[in-house]
């Protein structure tokens, strides 16, 4: 798991090797991965849009951009969490993600940026 604070708010990220699949007659490689924000500042917060590098060390970056996660944009009160998972498939049984989140502080009204820090995807039987 790795884990990273921005302002106040921590996310930690943790991945799983889900198997490989064949898509368009190539094979490619399932990765889940679980990501809990928790506020850990004095302020509300709430997410609403998320910005993704995927390295795929087959493949080129892939850049991902969209609104909340995963249909939601939580609001968190200081002291809350909220967790989800998602997940990505690559070309290869190795490789790694990372970005930010755009949050808004309710009390400021200002927006800022979260980094989630960079995790790596890489399938157990590749490993030596």
């Amino acid at each position: 798991m790795v884990s990273q604070i921005t302002r106040g708010i921590k996310i930690s990220v943790s991945t799983s090797f889900e198997g490989t699949y064949f898509k368009n007659y190539r094979i490619q490689f399932a990765f889940s991965y679980e990501i809990t924000i928790e506020n850990q500042s004095k302020d509300s917060v709430q997410l609403n849009t998320r910005h993704w590098e995927i390295f795929d060390s087959l493949n080129d970056i892939e850049m991902v951009d969209g609104e909340g996660v995963i249909g939601k944009k939580p609001v968190l009160k200081p002291g809350e969490k909220h967790t989800y998972s998602s997940g990505c498939l690559l070309t290869s049984p190795f490789g790694a993600m990372r970005g930010y989140f755009n949050m808004v502080n309710f009390t400021s009204t200002r927006s800022f940026k979260v980094i989630v820090p960079t995790f790596r995807l890489s399938a157990p039987f590749a490993l030596n």
